[in-house]
């Protein structure tokens, strides 16, 4: 941190008295993490840098009534986690599990076209899976899988205890085992 850096808790002080270069500082300092929070559970780029933006005036507008007892970033992103549910729950569709596997779709220099179509079949058996479970499970699942984040810290962005998000984790990978093993097994056979 630079030494005119501030740090969240004292941006978020400074927020609460319309402080628009803290703000700003602010904005600039998570902006990139919240927009792929949102991103990866929405699954739309502009449905989530719209819920992005809203997070962020949320936390201009309610910097006020933070208690500080716990980090900015996890406020933060509890508020984006919940943002992004509710256009989860408004659309009643979900395609946020995108770039979940790492593997591309489109077509690489040289590699077989049959392998390409593959990859590209098993990719919609692993999205169907994971839009299919729970939502305590799937928010659990993306949050730990796809952002890396520790249980405790999705515990404390969920406002649940760890014990209870390693549970949801765990569910969403038997869960997850079960229907792709399904899925697989009704998969027609090619010709």
């Amino acid at each position: 941190m630079l030494e005119n850096e501030l740090d969240d808790d004292e941006l978020i002080r400074k927020i609460s008295s319309k402080d628009l270069i803290a703000f700003q500082q602010l904005v600039e300092r998570h902006k990139v993490f919240i927009y792929n929070t949102c991103y990866n559970l929405i699954g739309n780029d502009q449905q989530a840098e719209e819920t992005a933006q809203d997070v962020f005036l949320q936390v201009y507008k309610s910097a006020g009534s933070f208690l500080h007892k716990s980090k900015v970033s996890t406020w933060i992103y509890r508020i984006a986690v919940n943002r992004s549910l509710n256009i989860i729950r408004h659309n009643k569709r979900s395609r946020w599990i995108k770039s979940l596997t790492g593997m591309e779709t489109e077509a690489s220099g040289g590699e077989d076209p049959d392998k390409q179509l593959e990859k590209k079949e098993m990719i919609e058996l692993l999205k169907a899976a994971v839009d299919s479970l729970p939502e305590k499970q799937r928010v659990a699942f993306i949050l730990n899988k796809y952002e890396n984040l520790a249980p405790k810290e999705i515990g404390e962005i969920l406002g649940i205890s760890t014990n209870s998000v390693e549970v949801r984790i765990h569910r969403a990978k038997i869960n997850l085992q079960k229907k792709l093993v399904s899925l697989l097994k009704n998969k027609p056979e090619k010709l």
